[in-house]
């Protein structure tokens, strides 16, 4: 039994672990559907799923790549602050556009909790998703989806896969945004977390730390507006990060996604360079 798994996941890998990141997820609706918790998913699902798609495919090797993606951290300062206060500026920006249009604006006493983010920001790393998602949706399927196809189009294809695995929140309103924002929002902000990841030659801790800051300020903007302010914002929200993918796809090139590095499009199980800055191109198997 173990074996014919194995042969069917070795002959379409990428199917396996989407099909065991959607049922890894979504178990936790079933859950929900009765008892509701605090997540109607399971965020650690695409982890898992790319752990023991790795397994039945790769053995060890392939795990160990995956793990040491997870903590690549020497990839250049500019990366952290593009991957920490990116999604800040985008977000003040989109509630700067909100208040021009006629929303309450936040009051100094709203401002002042932004300390709290620094409780904020570690949680929603470790629980709220990022630190669940990534090793699986960069660290595995990304660099799978470039092989023969543009970075633009692996990205596409990602985005629109992982608008879908969200489809539990929306249902269950434990996301409030519209729908119509919703999946534009997730698409372009995979274009720009695949041009860090790119960009730092596959480092799934940046791609992890944009995802976070950008769920961390969204939720602390978002608290403090309301009905139609509050749709308002997610549709600006959204429009500035499609403002944004635009603009990193006529910079960076579609190609790749990076001015400086090829796309990433297999983990290297035995290296790993040093630091982005000093490090060759990545070689393609």
């Amino acid at each position: 039994m173990m074996s014919r798994i194995s042969s069917v996941a070795k002959r379409h890998p990428l199917v396996t672990f989407f099909v065991l990141a959607y049922a890894l997820t979504w178990w936790a609706s079933i859950v929900y559907a009765f008892y509701p918790n605090p997540f109607p998913v399971f965020p650690y699902g695409p982890f898992l799923a790319a752990i023991i798609t790795l397994g039945l495919t790769g053995g060890k090797g392939g795990i160990k790549a995956l793990l040491r993606r997870i903590v690549m951290w020497r990839v250049g300062l500019r990366w952290y602050a593009i991957a920490l206060f990116l999604p800040v500026g985008l977000a003040l920006a989109a509630v700067y556009l909100d208040v021009l249009l006629g929303a309450r604006a936040p009051s100094l006493a709203e401002f002042g909790n932004w300390p709290g983010l620094l409780i904020l920001f570690p949680l929603t790393l470790l629980i709220g998703g990022p630190l669940g998602e990534e090793p699986g949706w960069r660290g595995y399927a990304l660099p799978r989806l470039q092989i023969g196809r543009s970075a633009l189009a692996g990205s596409l294809i990602l985005g629109a896969l992982i608008a879908l695995w969200h489809l539990p929140l929306l249902l269950t309103s434990e996301e409030p945004v519209p729908a119509g924002a919703f999946f534009p929002e997730i698409i372009a902000g995979m274009i720009v977390i695949s041009w860090v990841y790119n960009s730092t030659q596959g480092s799934v801790l940046l791609a992890a730390l944009i995802h976070t800051s950008h769920n961390t300020i969204e939720g602390f903007f978002g608290s403090m507006f309301s009905g139609a302010n509050l749709t308002n914002l997610y549709w600006l929200l959204a429009g500035v990060w499609v403002l944004t993918a635009i603009v990193v796809v006529l910079v960076a090139g579609p190609a790749h996604l990076s001015r400086k590095h090829h796309k990433q499009e297999v983990m290297e199980p035995l290296s790993f360079p040093a630091s982005v800055a000093d490090a060759p191109q990545t070689t393609r198997a």
